[in-house]
This record gives C-alpha cells, structure tokens and sequence, in this order.
C-alpha cells in the first residue's frame, strides 16, 4: 500500500521550512534553512558555460534538491501526526522539460541516479506517514485551445508524475495529489480531452483546483465524475463572494470525487495591502470579523489585489471557518509563512477541535 493513514486529520504547508525565529540576521536564516530549500537554475546561465560546467551543475543542484526534499520530509515526519502533510516543490528537478538540457536528466546513469534518490523520499515519506503533494505552475494548462501548449503541459505534468512515480506513488488512485487549475479557454472540456493523454499514473494523481477568476467551483464540478478535486475555500470566497459552508452541497460532490479517499482542500487569506484599499484614512484592518467581500468591493478593494496570500492567519474567524472543514479535509495551508502559518491553523484548530 503506498496511501496514507487516512484516519489521521491533517493540516499541511507548501514547499519551503521556515525557521521559528524570523528576526535573525539573513544570513543565519539562510544557513538554518538552505537545508531544506531546492536550489535552480537559469538557461541563461547554462548557456554561457561550456557543456561541462553545465552539466555538472545541474547535477550538483539535483544532489542537493533531492536531499533538500528528503530533509524536509524527515523535519514534516518528525511533527505530530496530524502535520504531516507537505506539498512538495516543482523545481526539484530543473530544466526538466527544457529542450535543449533535458538529455542530462534522461542520461541513464543520471536517470538511475534520480530513481535511487526519488525513492528514498518516497519510502521516507511512507515510514513517517507524510502525505506528500505537488502543484505544476501557471504555465501548466492543460486545457488550452492551443495544441503546442497542451503538449507542454502534458510534457511537465508527466514531469511530476515522474518524480512521484520514482517514490513510489501512483500506483493507486491518489496515493498522491498533482494539482492544476482548469486554465485555459477550453475549460473543463479540455481536461477530459487531455486525460487520455496522460500516463495511468497521471491519471491517478491529478486533481483539479478551483480557481479565483475564471473557473469556479461549478466548472470543477463539471469533472468530478473524472477526477478528485480539490477545494480552495479563498478562492471561492474571491470570485463567488460566498463563505462556502462545509455542508453545502457542492462541498459533498467534492468529497465524492475522491472516491473514498480523504480529500484535500486549500485555505489561504488576503494580504492586508488588500484589505487596505477599503480602508479610510486612518482605519485599521479589522480582523477580529468575516470580510465582507460585496462591502470591500464597493469601498475600493480589487479582486485582483484580494487573491494575494498572506504571510500568517491573521483572521480568528476566518481560521474557523477554514476548520470547519477539518473533519472532512486535510487542510493544505497556502501562506507565505509556510510551516509556521500551518503551525498556527493547527493550534487553533486543536484549541477548538
């Protein structure tokens, strides 16, 4: 079996460890956290170096984002179970899908070399009982009206699916979660034309996320009997202007797409740079209420500015609201403050559970 302990409710972070003491000189900081953090690249910079030096960095970042990764996966195991949850990063490996460098990661001794280190995280992550997670970039859409585009997309969804494939994962419907938006001006329609181009391990571990602008909820729905999909309650609030409740209906045909498993959901908050356009002079953001979306739109507030994450959980009510859901979703927090936001939401959650 490679899923999770699904009796166990979890709330979860993104991608990067933060330190506990924020107020420490940058390069402490650094130090404490480079541990945990992938390392990149630009085409630029391999560009102007010879074949050598090229490939030889890039296999040095590999080495150590794949020990980056591991080392976050053993800090997230070593949390009390119900943090065990991480959303893993999509730069792990660069230049992946890039043209002209991709052939130093389909090398086969390379090749080898990243089955090996993949599948130490995966089994990390299985011994700990850490429920793990990717989410491909903007540029990923799947359901765009251009053909060349969907084959790039394809080309780094697959790229995902690849390094969870190499830990072990997709062996079974969502032993772990490769999340998109719809993007893209075909819609939900372009993501059933573009499911039978996917690999049976794709198709096991993509999920599909409501979006803030463009598809909503209802678009999602559209796909729910294809695919699990993943709710965010900030971006519904953003473009429905509606605190959804947890025993709404839609919330259920959420949960049913998972088919069993324990679905997962993502919860975030605006900036209060944000919040602030609403503001008069000399007022403060009052987050000891729900905001009022229509009132905030009306006193000068953009959507726009509104979809921008903050760095912690500032909002009392807002975090109920969000652990409201709790008995029925894991909770994948998206705050700049990564694992200490996702410490805080867990507090909060368990002073009230």
């Amino acid at each position: 079996m490679t899923i999770f302990d699904q009796s166990i409710q979890r709330i979860g972070f993104c991608c990067k460890y933060m330190d506990a003491d924020q107020t420490q000189k940058p390069k402490v900081l650094k130090e404490l956290q480079q541990k945990y953090t992938d390392k990149s690249t630009t085409v630029a910079w391999l560009n102007r170096q010879t074949r050598a030096v090229a490939e030889e960095r890039m296999l040095d970042i590999i080495t150590h984002n794949m020990q980056a990764a591991y080392n976050l996966v053993d800090y997230v195991g070593n949390l009390v179970p119900e943090r065990r949850m991480v959303r893993l990063s999509s730069s792990l490996v660069p230049m992946a899908t890039e043209p002209n460098w991709r052939y130093i990661i389909e090398d086969p001794a390379n090749n080898k070399l990243l089955e090996q280190g993949f599948a130490k995280i995966g089994e990390l992550a299985r011994a700990k009982d850490v429920r793990l997670s990717f989410h491909p970039g903007q540029f990923t859409v799947l359901a765009s009206d251009n053909p060349d585009i969907v084959d790039r997309s394809i080309d780094e969804f697959e790229y995902h699916v690849n390094m969870a494939r190499w830990m072990g994962y997709g062996k079974q419907f969502q032993d772990f979660k490769i999340n998109v938006h719809i993007s893209g001006r075909k819609g939900w329609q372009g993501i059933i034309d573009a499911l039978p181009r996917l690999s049976p391990e794709a198709r096991n571990t993509i999920t599909i996320e409501n979006d803030e602008m463009c598809h909503g909820l209802d678009a999602s729905l559209m796909l729910k009997d294809h695919l699990a999909l993943v709710l965010d309650i900030h971006h519904h609030w953003i473009r429905d202007e509606e605190y959804i409740q947890p025993n709404d209906d839609r919330v259920k045909m959420v949960i049913d797409s998972w088919r069993g498993v324990r679905p997962a959901m993502h919860y975030s908050y605006s900036r209060d740079h944000g919040l602030a356009m609403a503001l008069q002079e000399g007022e403060e953001i009052n987050h000891n209420k729900l905001q009022d979306l229509p009132a905030l739109l009306e006193a000068g507030a953009k959507k726009q500015k509104l979809r921008a994450h903050s760095d912690h959980y500032p909002n009392y009510e807002a975090n109920e609201w969000a652990i409201s859901f709790w008995d029925q979703f894991d909770i994948q927090c998206e705050a700049k403050a990564k694992n200490l936001a996702s410490e805080q939401l867990w507090l909060q959650a368990t002073e009230t559970s």
